[in-house]
């Protein structure tokens, strides 16, 4: 796992900010973007776990960073062993399925358990930095292999823009710093890449719409926002040059679990001949699953499906009702992806076939 520092992400937002007094965190409140854009000081560890919950805080890598800075958090007021206990069930209790949460959890529990408990709020604080800190360098590792995929379509492409699909939202705003299946569309603007990022708006929720696109037009990338079913059709019409996603859970075998409608794509990929990458960063890997089905599959509220947020006329928040009124809903907020229709898998340790052996020699000290 790199450990160097990453270069600074040069964007202007930061999904989570670290103070330097160690009393709070600051998050930007995802729920409100692309209409607002609001930062909220978290100053306890019950704060940390309603903002995951409701997803003021989402994505897989920043989801593990933020409850590991709300453990820590959740230490200063209390550290018996009962209370490091209680903090790690609060926090690991949010979302079942993304796995960089209990994963953060555990590996601060692991270093500050040994502690006296006067001292376990300083360690875990040091923990949690580091996990921070190591998420921004794994991401740019990450872009760095991914930017060598879109230089070699950049190529066969003879100056036309590379023309990427997107799912959900993968990008800073998922994570501490780059993002993972953005980090190498961000770092191919850098380099001066032409691009054209295909948006998928992502329902229920609308996360490629509310914020993928939303970070494009931060970091002034050209794109356009899809239904979430066209992208199949662009496939077919030869205007996707590569779909990039990125990944809540990776089984030990490489079959992946991201937000719902990522099967979808891929299938339509494999059928297309387009390659299919999901980008990975070492904590989203889960060696103790071989069967992907074994991956708890969040149900959300049905409510989520049912209405729709927005501005109204006013510029007012509103939700609006789009189904009969007393019709049910099933919100199943993640679908599984099997390993034969990913083309590969973008680690911060290279691109890595999505198979068993190529994982475990990649990352041999996850097998335990």
């Amino acid at each position: 796992m790199p450990t160097s520092p990453a270069p600074a992400d040069p964007a202007s937002y930061r999904a989570l900010e670290l103070l330097p007094g160690r009393e709070a965190i600051v998050v930007l409140d995802q729920r409100r973007l692309p209409h607002e854009v609001r930062y909220e000081r978290l100053c306890d560890c019950p704060s940390v776990a309603e903002s995951i919950a409701d997803m003021q805080v989402r994505g897989a890598p920043l989801i593990g960073a933020a409850a590991a800075c709300g453990y820590a958090l959740g230490l200063q007021s209390r550290a018996d062993d009962a209370a490091l206990d209680r903090w790690h069930a609060l926090l690991a209790a949010t979302r079942p399925t993304a796995v960089n949460l209990r994963w953060a959890l555990d590996r601060v529990r692991a270093v500050v358990a040994p502690c006296p408990p006067a001292t376990r709020a300083e360690r875990a604080w040091v923990e949690a930095e580091a996990i921070v800190a190591e998420d921004c360098a794994i991401n740019h590792a990450i872009g760095r292999h991914g930017l060598d995929l879109l230089e070699a379509i950049a190529r066969r492409r003879h100056g036309a823009p590379v023309r990427i699909l997107t799912h959900c939202n993968a990008g800073a705003l998922a994570t501490c710093g780059w993002g993972t299946a953005t980090a190498p569309i961000f770092l191919a603007q850098q380099a001066g890449m032409p691009l054209h990022v295909w948006v998928s708006e992502t329902r229920p929720r609308l996360q490629g719409a509310a914020l993928t696109a939303w970070e494009l037009r931060e970091r002034d990338i050209a794109h356009v926002l899809l239904a979430d079913d066209a992208g199949a059709f662009l496939m077919q019409r030869g205007e996707v040059d590569i779909v990039l996603v990125g990944a809540d859970r990776v089984t030990a075998g490489g079959d992946v679990c991201n937000k719902i409608g990522t099967y979808a794509k891929a299938v339509a990929a494999r059928d297309c001949g387009v390659p299919f990458y999901a980008a990975v960063p070492s904590p989203t890997l889960d060696f103790s699953i071989e069967d992907a089905n074994a991956i708890p599959i969040e149900s959300r509220s049905a409510d989520e499906l049912l209405r729709v947020a927005g501005l109204d006329a006013d510029g007012s928040f509103t939700r609006a009702s789009i189904a009969p009124p007393g019709s049910p809903a099933l919100n199943l907020a993640f679908d599984l992806t099997p390993s034969r229709l990913v083309t590969g898998l973008l680690t911060e340790r290279g691109r890595i076939d999505a198979r068993r052996d190529a994982l475990a020699a990649a990352f041999p000290e996850r097998l335990g």
